[in-house]
């Protein structure tokens, strides 16, 4: 099962993923957060990178860019997937992990809690 992260912590997690990576490689390489929603509700509320890199590839293209992504990513690069409610981001989460990737967690609950409880300014839909 693919760990559950409350969006209150994600500073936290990502505070640690940037000191693991500085400790571990020359050159610094920022978790991603992989937003899975459609384009249009990305027009509606987005996030915006503090620290780490936002990639946005909708949930249903997700299998199809597989290939893309593993040669895009370590293996064991940070990733917190993240979509409306956390349903859809779970499912990618759990995929990417069976396909290799070892550090990948799901944004609980979504944009609509990451709005709640870290960034107000991120509007509702």
């Amino acid at each position: 099962m693919t760990l559950q992260l409350n969006p209150a912590n994600f500073l936290a997690w990502r505070d640690v993923a940037l000191s693991a990576d500085a400790k571990s490689t020359a050159e610094k390489i920022q978790p991603i957060v992989l937003d899975v929603r459609e384009n249009w509700e990305l027009q509606i509320a987005s996030v915006q990178p503090d620290g780490f890199t936002l990639l946005h590839i909708p949930m249903g293209q997700i299998s199809a860019r597989l290939s893309e992504l593993q040669d895009a990513l370590d293996g064991d690069q940070p990733i917190a997937c993240l979509c409306h409610h956390g349903i859809r981001s779970q499912r990618v989460a759990s995929f990417l992990a069976q396909n290799g990737f070892s550090a990948v967690v799901n944004l609980q609950g979504g944009i609509q809690a990451w709005s709640n409880q870290l960034d107000t300014s991120v509007p509702h839909y």
